[in-house]
């Protein structure tokens, strides 16, 4: 008997004693489903799987985030990071401040004072303090904008943050991202744009995770977010917020073929583009993304934003901000947005018709929509409301989804989203 209890005991303190990540099974070599989504097209989206002993790596630190990165090069490879890795930091790892960036005389009092709309008027900031600012700019950008190349998986493990950092998929094929908490993409030097929607704007320059020109990209089970510096705190300057974050997750320039599934976005004011611009035609035929049981809470706007793409909406979970909230889908040039049993949770205030906006817009197709608990035909209720003020929008977005993963009724994909989208939860 004694023998026995001294066994049981040894088996306890040995799965006591493990790593805190082996608990879970290793997903670094997963490859994308089959039919789940837009990024299962043609051949599929594999990242790193194919990468041989050489090239998978473990990084604790920025410096050895960008060796395993090796600029962005298309060899196969896998990056698992461990712990909280920094951006802002120089070659010994030691944290860098907005102050460390600054330079030629940058100060934001003094760029405050030089481009006054009541002295400087409205035209684009130029001269030693914008000269200024961008050298600090790029100074910075220099630390936090890392490139991911093509044949590439990022993984996290347990707990794994990424903080301050915009990870850029360039030009780039065939890349996973998964199961991180991607956090704070803080720009030290926003610019003032004073025409910007005719009252102007400050404009930031960096997104946790921007696809430009990319295709066959997986997102999955990553946390998005501004933690730590959120934009509710900065400041109003020229009557404006003086935004510090740009988009969480923007897929622009012609990107393709992209699936976001189980991922969290959290606590942002503009959390995904989807196209580039009303005059950028090199999207047109383009922008194909499927987003499924994701998590947007208190985003204000951009959930997503579409131009030109056919974008796969299904079984997605929003808790709409209390204040400042502007719309979840919006619905631009030549796009053709397909919902599909979708879940809004919303306060009092807000109607049916805020979740939707359209800017030259024409279509989108809905099914499926609950609102508080109670089903609705958003697109209908959408065309009533704005009846005179906004051209109607048809059902027919010209296309009809085939590669998606079984699609749940919109009660059942807003119990198992709250449950288990973001970083930390693959099953």
């Amino acid at each position: 008997m004694r023998i026995r209890q001294i066994t049981v005991l040894a088996a306890m303190l040995a799965l006591l004693s493990l790593p805190a990540h082996a608990e879970s099974r290793d997903i670094s070599r997963d490859t994308l489903p089959a039919n789940d989504g837009w990024a299962a097209e043609g051949e599929g989206t594999t990242g790193g799987s194919a990468a041989d002993a050489d090239h998978v790596y473990t990084v604790t630190s920025r410096a050895e985030l960008v060796r395993a990165l090796d600029g962005g090069s298309a060899t196969p490879k896998i990056i698992r990071i461990a712990g909280t890795v920094d951006a802002n930091t120089d070659e010994d790892g030691d944290h860098l401040d907005c102050a460390d960036y600054a330079t030629d005389g940058y100060s934001l009092k003094k760029y405050l004072a030089a481009y006054d709309p009541r002295t400087w008027g409205s035209v684009k900031p130029s001269g030693p303090q914008e000269e200024a600012r961008q050298a600090s700019a790029k100074k910075q950008a220099e630390r936090v904008e890392l490139p991911v190349g093509s044949n590439t998986t990022i993984v996290g493990l347990k707990g794994a943050v990424l903080k301050g950092a915009s990870l850029q998929v360039r030009n780039a094929t065939n890349v996973i991202i998964r199961n991180l908490d991607s956090r704070d993409a803080y720009d030290c030097f926003p610019v003032w744009q004073p025409n910007t929607g005719g009252l102007g704007d400050w404009k930031t320059a960096y997104d946790n995770i921007w696809l430009t020109g990319a295709t066959h990209v997986w997102v999955d089970h990553v946390t998005l977010s501004d933690k730590g510096h959120p934009d509710s705190a900065e400041p109003t300057y020229f009557a404006r917020n003086y935004l510090r974050h740009d988009g969480l997750l923007d897929i622009t320039n012609a990107s393709d073929l992209v699936t976001v599934s189980w991922s969290r976005f959290a606590d942002h004011d503009k959390a995904m583009l989807i196209g580039s611009s009303d005059s950028a035609t090199g999207d047109r035929g383009k922008l194909r993304v499927t987003l499924h049981h994701n998590e947007f809470e208190s985003v204000v706007q951009r959930a997503p934003r579409v131009r030109f793409g056919q974008v796969h909406v299904y079984n997605n979970r929003y808790v709409v901000p209390d204040d400042d909230y502007r719309y979840s889908l919006g619905v631009s040039t030549e796009s053709g947005v397909y919902a599909e049993n979708n879940a809004f949770h919303t306060p009092g205030h807000i109607e049916v018709a805020d979740l939707v906006k359209s800017w030259n817009g024409s279509a989108l197709h809905q099914t499926g929509t609950l609102f508080d608990g109670y089903p609705v035909d958003l697109l209908a209720i959408y065309n009533a409301y704005n009846s005179g003020s906004e051209r109607d929008l048809t059902a027919d977005v010209g296309w009809t989804p085939t590669l998606h993963t079984k699609i749940d009724s919109a009660e059942a994909a807003d119990r198992e989203v709250a449950r288990g989208a973001g970083a930390g939860r693959i099953p």
